[in-house]
C-alpha cells in the first residue's frame, strides 16, 4: 500500500491512439465523436439520428391518435347522435283508393319528415310476414275507407323506426281527424328495452376479434401461417362462447339461440381477427389503421345496432350493411328476434371478408411479420 500523499500519487496517463496525440479522445468526447476533428452534427446528421431514434415513431403516432380521437367522434355523433328518417320501408294493408288514406299517409311524411316507402299487402298476414321477413318496418292498415288505421310497428325491427312513428301518429291523427291506434307487434325483450344488448355484443366480437390478433403478433410471433390461423379460431370460438354464455346465462339480459348466437359471434371473432393478420401482412406496425377505420370507425356505426338503417345517414346504412359489423348485427338480430327468417347474406358477407382476409395472408404470408425461422419485420402495435 502506498503512504504517498493523494496529490502525490501517480496519474495514469491519457491513452494514445495509434496516429494521434495525447488530447485527440478529449477533444472526440467533448464534440460529440463527429469526424476526425470532432465537428459539430449536421442538420442531416440529426434527421438521420432522428429516423433511427423511438422518437420519430412516436411523433407520428401523437398525430394518428390526436386524428382517430377526432375521426371517432365525428363518425358516431354523425352516424347516431341526431337520427333522422330517410326513406322508410312501409306495408300498406286495406283500401287502396280511399282519400283519406292518401291525406294520412302525406301527413305521417310531414310529420316524420320522410319518404314512406309503400308496398301494398292484400293481407295484414302477408304485411306482418314481410315484417318477420325485414323487408318493412310497419304496416298502415286503412279500415272503412280511411276513417280510421290500424297503424302496426315492430320494436324488434328497428326501436328508433318504430318510436318516430309511434311519437307522429297521435300528431297525424289530430291533423287529419282519423282515428289511429298503435300496436306493437314485435315488442323488444324485458332485458333489453331499448334494443341495443345485440349492438354491444356484436361490438364486443368485433372488438376483441382484432385485438385477439394484435396479442398474438406482439406476444405469439412466433407462430407460423397454418397455427396462426388455428389460434385465430380457437380465441373466437372461446371468446364467442363466453359473450353469449355472460348475456343469457350470466346476466339475463337476452333469451339467446344460444349455438346459433355462439356460432355468429365466433364467426365475427375469427373475421376481423383474419382482417387484421390481413393488415398486418401489408402494413406491419401501421396495421391498426386500416383495421380501426374499417371495423370501428365505419363499421360500427353504420352497423344499424344502436340505430336502425333507415335512420342511418343512406350512404352509411347501405355501405354498413356490406361490413363485418354489419352483418354481425343483421344476422345476431335475426337469430334472437325473428327466429325461421333467418338470411343468407350477413353470413355470405362475414364469410367473405374471412375468406378474403385469410386468403390475402395466406397468399403473401412471407410478408408476415411473424413465424419461426424468419426474421420478423415489426412487432404489430398494442
Amino acid at each position: 500500500m502506498s503512504h504517498l500523499p493523494d496529490e502525490e500519487q501517480p496519474r495514469p496517463h491519457p491513452p494514445h491512439d495509434e496516429g494521434g496525440a495525447p488530447g485527440d479522445q478529449g477533444a472526440h468526447d467533448v464534440h460529440g465523436g463527429y469526424g476526425a476533428h470532432g465537428r459539430p452534427p449536421t442538420r442531416a446528421d440529426r434527421w438521420a439520428g432522428f429516423k433511427k431514434s423511438p422518437f420519430l415513431p412516436a411523433l407520428v403516432l401523437t398525430f394518428i391518435l390526436a386524428a382517430a380521437a377526432a375521426l371517432f367522434a365525428a363518425s358516431y355523433t354523425y352516424s347516431m347522435a341526431n337520427p333522422t328518417p330517410h326513406h322508410i320501408p312501409t306495408g300498406v294493408t286495406g283500401e287502396r283508393d280511399a282519400a283519406r288514406r292518401s291525406a294520412f299517409v302525406g301527413a305521417m311524411e310531414k310529420a316524420l319528415d320522410a319518404q314512406l316507402d309503400l308496398k301494398h299487402y292484400d293481407t295484414r298476414e302477408a304485411a306482418r310476414n314481410a315484417i318477420d321477413e325485414q323487408r318493412i318496418y310497419a304496416v298502415l292498415d286503412v279500415r272503412d275507407d280511411g276513417a280510421r288505421v290500424d297503424l302496426e310497428v315492430s320494436g324488434a325491427s328497428g326501436v328508433s323506426v318504430a318510436q318516430v312513428f309511434t311519437e307522429s301518429a297521435p300528431q297525424v291523427s289530430k291533423e287529419t281527424g282519423i282515428p289511429v291506434t298503435v300496436k306493437d307487434l314485435n315488442p323488444l325483450q324485458s332485458g333489453d328495452p331499448r334494443g341495443l344488448a345485440i349492438f354491444y355484443i356484436s361490438l364486443a366480437a368485433v372488438i376483441i376479434g382484432f385485438v385477439g390478433a394484435i396479442q398474438l403478433s406482439v406476444h405469439a410471433r412466433g407462430l407460423n401461417p397454418a397455427e396462426r390461423i388455428v389460434a385465430t379460431v380457437a380465441y373466437a370460438l372461446l371468446g364467442g362462447f363466453a359473450v353469449a354464455a355472460v348475456v343469457d346465462w350470466g346476466l339475463g339480459a337476452l333469451d339467446l339461440p344460444f349455438v346459433e348466437s355462439w356460432l355468429i359471434l365466433a364467426l365475427t371473432m375469427f373475421t376481423c381477427g383474419m382482417v387484421f393478420t390481413m393488415f398486418n401482412t401489408f402494413f406491419h406496425r401501421w396495421a391498426m389503421i386500416p383495421t380501426w377505420g374499417l371495423l370501428v370507425l365505419v363499421g360500427n356505426p353504420a352497423s344499424g345496432g344502436a340505430v336502425a338503417p333507415p335512420l342511418l345517414p343512406t350512404v352509411l346504412g347501405r355501405i354498413g350493411q356490406w361490413l363485418p359489423p354489419g352483418a354481425s348485427v343483421n344476422a345476431q338480430h335475426t337469430a334472437v328476434y325473428f327466429q325461421g327468417h333467418q338470411h343468407a347474406f350477413p353470413f355470405l358477407v362475414l364469410g367473405g371478408w374471412a375468406l378474403l382476409s385469410s386468403g390475402l395472408f395466406w397468399f403473401w404470408r412471407h410478408r408476415h411479420p411473424g413465424g419461426r425461422g424468419t426474421q420478423p419485420l415489426h412487432a404489430a402495435a398494442v
